[in-house]
């Protein structure tokens, strides 16, 4: 008889390794078998792909994890320790969960709804939270079994096959890879590279010559300084830079996320196998031109290591190594990947160790070293490189700039994402004989967005049964916002939820009832629009259609962020006193309700716009001023009201001086 499962078993199955945690249900014969069936086959141990299996089990039904590699977790546990997490109570559902399950695990509490967040962590804590979820849903994990070949019936795949021939089969799969690699054999339509801004009609994508981690001073870039026909230091084009926001095929640069320690027992920076001096010539003329740093991150995780990224011009980051990796076969990415490996000790051997460099630089970097108790089986290098995009899928909705901006919203919410555009360099270039990097850029967002179910599952027509939380379809600049682990997280347990929806009814991805899938999702703790829904709460944007009245001419613009809704009106400054924009809520009962108006700020606009708030007990006049406070809720005060459409609220023009701005109303039951 073959034994149970235990809360941790490893088998061997084939080339593959099966960690199985607490799954009483399956035996080790079921496990090691030919042909695995489970509800819901799910590529990639990311984070992803954890909270994904962990949703369909919640739901109770069948889940299997496949990792082409040996790492579970992905970045979240291969380094990055420091969250990059943008509005942090805009992360909810099983990604707030595992922030929370950190905190326990520091404070050696149970974990709560209500328990506190934390998003600084060690590696091996966040890998110990992730075996606690795998272990309590009895999910099991294939390591080692790399994609051979994707069976298709029509446009539904029917099983996967690993390279070791183990077959794993279900109704329906979640690409949870950074790669899409099921994506594409699946045959879903992807893309690689930087859009150009009019593609989407964006402003930052494309080639994008700026100054973020740039050179602070002058760098020659030939072998023999001053020599053009000595040829270019290793890593430098020699292609001229396009204009800025022209499309091309470059990605931002990969590195990986390093846990560092000061500590006594700290394992100094090794000297890689070929290393050459020569890789960082560039680095070292930088420090001769007058740069002392910093050359990378100390950002504390706790206990007295880092997550440490890249910083500056000359740093972590191998920029223009990475432009292969996407779209090569396994065997080639583990090349580049040691490729990157070796460049990135090589540049913390020769910080620590290069006589040319200052004293001072070599010793606050030999300072440093990896922490020996943190990825103990590669010598306390991180097992995970930091791919930060690679194939992203081309679908019916594709989230642009106009999105992160706030400038266009998503009727088919499934979670919100919160952090900056930020894409790395692309590429090293000559200017005017000069060095220069090219491609960072790094823009905020005025408040957390929605992303939209149609960006996670492909096009009508391609894949019906697949969905794709990670490679989802993004620009390459919105990507750089909506790539960060905890968005990854939300993602993927919308995926599951709706991919069991899709079981339940026979439906394909493309057909899911979004209504029901909503109300699902909402009932599992997932934030779904920003700010918040309060209860009795009613917001009118100036585009509502019923409840919004005008008189007059308003014009619609975009060119201030911060404004509710796809975009925001204004008067144009002119015919004064003639312009006005009535907002009529249907209020749902009677009582008090907080009053607030929205809109964007500019110096040109008007400082005394007089607002009238018609409630119950009469009308009050406010006036705002428009030159500030914009982007956001700005409280007019409470009124009493009466239930219904009694109440109102008037944007008035008369006697304004500069440009009146009418985008959104919100009404709030005390």
């Amino acid at each position: 008889m073959p034994h149970p499962i235990t809360r941790r078993t490893l088998l061997r199955v084939g080339g593959a390794t099966v960690v199985v945690a607490g799954v009483p249900a399956l035996s080790t014969a079921a496990l090691a078998a030919a042909v695995v069936p489970a509800d819901l086959v799910v590529y990639g141990a990311t984070s992803a792909g954890i909270v994904a299996a962990v949703q369909a089990r919640r739901m109770g039904r069948t889940a299997v994890v496949l990792e082409p590699g040996t790492h579970l977790g992905g970045l979240t546990t291969g380094g990055l320790g420091m969250t990059d997490s943008g509005t942090q109570s805009a992360i909810k559902g099983i990604a707030g969960e595992f922030y929370r399950r950190v905190h326990a695990k520091y404070a050696g509490t149970p974990v709560t709804p209500t328990s506190p967040a934390r998003f600084t962590f060690e590696p091996h804590v966040a890998r110990a939270v992730f075996d606690d979820l795998l272990a309590e849903s009895g999910v099991p994990v294939y390591y080692g079994t790399r994609l051979s070949a994707v069976t298709m019936a029509g446009n539904r795949i029917t099983e996967i096959v690993a390279d070791n021939g183990q077959v794993f089969r279900g109704p329906m799969f979640v690409d949870a890879s950074y790669e899409g690699d099921l994506m594409h054999r699946a045959g879903v339509t992807w893309t690689v590279g930087r859009e150009s801004n009019s593609s989407y009609g964006e402003t930052i994508n494309g080639v994008q010559l700026r100054n973020g981690h740039q050179f602070n001073f002058p760098v020659d870039p030939y072998v023999v300084a001053g020599s053009p026909a000595s040829g270019l230091l290793p890593g430098i084009s020699a292609a001229p830079v396009a204009p800025n926001g022209t499309g091309d095929g470059l990605i931002q640069a990969y590195n990986y996320r390093m846990c560092l320690t000061q500590a006594a027992n700290r394992i100094p920076f090794p000297r890689p196998a070929g290393y050459d001096a020569t890789d960082y010539e560039l680095l070292l003329r930088y420090v001769q031109a007058g740069w002392t740093g910093p050359f990378f991150t100390t950002h504390g995780v706790g206990n007295g290591k880092t997550d440490s990224n890249n910083n500056g011009a000359f740093s972590t980051d191998f920029i223009g190594a990475n432009y292969a990796y996407p779209t090569a076969s396994y065997a080639a990415r583990d090349s580049l990947a040691a490729d990157h490996s070796a460049y990135q000790q090589g540049l913390m051997w020769f910080l620590a160790n290069d006589s040319r460099l200052p004293a001072s630089i070599r010793s606050a970097t030999g300072s440093w070293g990896l922490a020996p108790d943190e990825f103990t089986g590669t010598g306390g290098w991180p097992p995970q490189l930091y791919v930060r995009e690679a194939r992203r899928m081309v679908s019916a909705y594709v989230m642009t700039e106009r999105n992160c901006r706030g400038q266009e919203t998503v009727t088919d919410p499934v979670g919100l994402a919160s952090y900056t555009m930020d894409s790395h360099n692309c590429q090293r270039v000559v200017v005017g004989g000069r060095v220069r990097n090219e491609g960072d850029v790094q823009i905020g967002v005025p408040a957390p967005y929605s992303i939209s179910y149609r960006s996670i599952v492909p096009a009508r027509g391609q894949c019906a049964n697949l969905f794709v939380p990670v490679c989802l379809a993004a620009s390459h600049i919105a990507y750089g916002s909506i790539r960060m682990e905890p968005v990854f997280m939300i993602l993927a347990q919308s995926a599951a939820t709706a991919a069991l929806q899709a079981i339940d009814s026979g439906a394909a991805v493309q057909d899911v009832n979004y209504p029901a899938l909503r109300t699902r999702l909402l009932a599992d703790g997932q934030l779904l629009v920003w700010p918040p829904p309060v209860a009795g709460e009613v917001i009118l944007d100036s585009r509502a259609g019923s409840g919004v009245t005008r008189a007059g001419t308003w014009l619609s613009s975009t060119s201030i962020g911060g404004y509710y809704g796809p975009d925001y009106e204004h008067d144009d400054n002119t015919a004064k006193g003639v312009n006005r924009m009535r907002f009529t809520p249907t209020l749902p009962s009677a009582g008090t309700y907080a009053v607030y108006l929205r809109w964007t700020a500019h110096e040109n606009r008007a400082s005394n716009v007089p607002v009238d708030i018609v409630h119950s007990g009469g009308i009050t006049t406010r006036t705002v001023d428009q030159r500030s406070a914009g982007g956001q809720w700005v409280s007019l005060g409470s009124y009493p009201f009466t239930a219904g459409t009694a109440g109102s609220l008037l944007i008035r023009t008369e006697n304004t001086t500069g440009y009146v701005v009418a985008d959104a109303t919100r009404f709030v039951a005390a």
